[in-house]
């Protein structure tokens, strides 16, 4: 079925959705995972044009994803971890090809119609623009986000 699966993970409460259920779609069709974290933060926006070193906080996303890749791995699951710099959308968009995936798999975060157009919706983008087929999994806020609705 699929050979290669992006999954993009952001350091919170909502990888835990895309991750439970993309590690069960793996172990069934005997996938391999590709994590990928876009580091967004202003050092990681301007690395390349401003010849920038990678920030701490570039140290701690990759030390993030490395800790959910070993998890995987742990689960018996042949896994890959990228870290990118950028606009998460069109560096997601890019992996997908790069990394040679057959599957994005994602977690929403199920914005409202007004807040996509304020915040902008990284997973809309990425099922607009990527060629390859994108799986959503709606993810669950932290309680303290939900406490406040």
């Amino acid at each position: 079925m699929y050979k290669r699966i992006l999954v993009p993970v952001e350091n919170s409460s909502y990888d835990e959705a895309i991750l439970t259920h993309v590690t069960k779609l793996a172990l069934e069709s005997g996938a391999a995972i590709v994590l990928i974290h876009v580091a967004d933060g202003w050092a990681a926006r301007n690395i390349g044009p401003l010849q920038l070193r990678e920030s701490e906080e570039m140290h701690e996303d990759f030390a993030y994803i490395e800790k959910v890749g070993e998890s995987l791995e742990a689960a018996g699951l042949d896994t890959d971890a990228v870290l990118a710099s950028g606009d998460p959308a069109d560096e997601i968009i890019a992996a997908g090809d790069r990394e040679k995936c057959d599957l994005i798999a994602m977690a929403t975060h199920g914005h409202r119609f007004l807040n996509d157009l304020i915040r902008g919706s990284v997973a809309n983008t990425v099922r607009h623009k990527s060629n390859l087929p994108v799986l959503l999994v709606r993810g669950r806020p932290p309680a303290k986000e939900k406490d406040a609705k």
